[in-house]
């Protein structure tokens, strides 16, 4: 097995673009890099959206069995 090691933040970038140009072609690579970061909703607010559509049944089967 290959040990691993952490390389320098310019050869991961440079070769996260080789990929991304050999997979996705130049149009599709500048695309992905140019979209949007979805913003973030408060920690609250996301909970309480995930409670509001939570089934509590379904979830405590799933927890408990």
């Amino acid at each position: 097995m290959k040990k691993s090691q952490y390389i320098n933040e310019d050869q991961l970038i440079k070769k996260a673009i080789d990929i991304l140009m050999d997979k996705l072609g130049p149009v599709e690579t500048s695309r992905f890099l140019s979209l949007p970061a979805k913003k973030r909703i408060e920690s609250v607010k996301r909970h309480r959206l995930w409670q509001s559509q939570l089934d509590k049944d379904v979830f405590f089967k799933e927890v408990f069995g």
